[in-house]
């Protein structure tokens, strides 16, 4: 397998938000290399699907610029493998073949853009600087939900029954009546609960639920 090519930006790696390119045509690597390494990104070209999943993954903001149609596994193909990773990575994707089933079978999977071969460069770098934005939000999200998710960690088996009766909306003596204890323990419970996840109102018990995600596994 060949290497990966990286094309460094003259601005602080810890700054630069690498941009993933993955195109079999090497003339249309090159040439995307260089424009998105001018506008201050770290640049990664790869000329397969299976090239770019053999990567190191990228520990700060990154998007990929996608050719559709690639020997093998294709641009849409690749896409879904992402959606279905832990971490969604923003595509944009840029071809010369693109029709209208294909660009809206793109967009309806979440790509951030699809551009057509030749694309202008302004629009192919604020298509890259959208999906950039996308991925310090998403990573943002996810930061915030581990943190949660750690604090929920440290509580008892009993406090998590609580907390998640809490966040639904019922009272202490409902929430007693559905775990067969004594209010009084469930509101020794739901305090324990308030200071182990650090949350001052019941309102931000269930921002917190929300942002680890637990919402969504009660449904």
């Amino acid at each position: 397998m060949a290497p990966a090519v990286v094309t460094r930006a003259a601005v602080p790696p810890a700054v630069a938000a690498v941009v993933c390119v993955v195109d079999d045509d090497v003339s249309v690597r090159t040439s995307l290399a260089r424009l998105v390494a001018s506008a201050g990104y770290v640049v990664q070209t790869f000329g397969s699907a299976a090239d770019f999943l053999a990567r190191e993954p990228s520990p700060g903001p990154c998007c990929v610029v996608l050719d559709v149609s690639m020997p093998g596994v294709t641009g849409l193909d690749l896409q879904r493998t992402l959606a279905g990773a832990v971490h969604r990575i923003p595509v944009v994707f840029i071809t010369g073949h693109g029709t209208v089933p294909t660009s809206v079978a793109a967009m309806k999977a979440g790509a951030v853009d699809f551009l057509t071969k030749p694309c202008a460069g302004r629009e192919l770098l604020e298509a890259i600087e959208r999906a950039v934005a996308r991925d310090r939000r998403d990573r943002d999200v996810e930061t915030r939900a581990a943190e949660v998710r750690a604090r929920i960690d440290t509580l008892t088996a009993r406090e998590r029954q609580v907390f998640a009766l809490v966040v639904t909306g019922m009272l202490n003596k409902q929430i007693a009546a559905e775990l067969g204890i004594v209010e009084k323990t469930v509101k020794v419970h739901r305090g324990r609960v308030m200071e182990k996840l650090r949350a001052g109102s019941f309102a931000e018990l269930v921002r917190l639920s929300d942002r680890a995600g637990m919402a969504a596994a009660r449904d």
